[in-house]
């Protein structure tokens, strides 16, 4: 009974796989054309890849709206791919929604969302949103002010090689004692990003 069932299933996941390499294809071709500057076609294949749960098109999608690419420029559809793709895991569109929402571009401008999304996308590794992250709880906007917090996040950012990060460490450090400046600087050793069920 059990080989049967496994044989019944086999079929079913070879569609699957084949399923998940056409909807990646449609998303290759996209960012082909995109690259040539022919956005009518990467739209066209995005589309097609988006709609099929594909956050690297769905976050492409949201480029597109957001810069004009062969679109009118529309930050709502802009914001409502990338929210698809964050949802999903996409560190890229977490970032990028996390933006919107501090800016107020398609949404209301809101800083406790802007860290909620900035935060999931540094926890992966996210060298843009570590940064940002960083200075929320430098500035305390949209969370508590937390200097520690503020130094483990430039720290994390410095050593991914983000600009600007020596002039805002030095800042903190500033507002910190000795102890406290190491304790960030454990945290920033200790630091692992997490990982996604996310396949690339």
């Amino acid at each position: 009974m059990r080989l049967h069932r496994t044989l019944y299933l086999l079929p079913l996941s070879v569609l699957t796989l084949f399923l998940t390499s056409l909807v990646h294809a449609d998303f290759q071709a996209g960012k082909d054309a995109y690259d040539r500057g022919n956005y009518e076609i990467a739209l066209q294949e995005w589309r097609l890849a988006a709609k099929q749960g594909d956050d690297d098109a769905q976050f492409y999608l949201g480029v597109s709206y957001n810069r004009g690419r062969g679109v009118v420029q529309d930050n709502t559809q802009a914001v409502r791919w990338w929210r698809l793709a964050a949802e999903q895991g996409n560190a890229k569109a977490q970032y990028s929604l996390g933006n919107m929402y501090y800016q107020g571009d398609g949404v209301p401008q809101n800083d406790t969302q802007a860290v909620k999304w900035w935060r999931l996308a540094a926890e992966q590794g996210n060298v843009k949103a570590q940064y940002d992250l960083g200075y929320m709880y430098y500035q305390g906007l949209g969370i508590s002010q937390d200097y520690i917090q503020a130094h483990m996040w430039f720290s994390l950012a410095e050593k991914l090689g983000h600009k600007n990060t020596v002039v805002f460490i030095y800042k903190v450090e500033k507002k910190l004692t000795v102890d406290q400046i190491a304790e960030a600087q454990r945290l920033a050793c200790e630091w692992q990003p997490k990982i996604t069920n996310r396949t690339d």
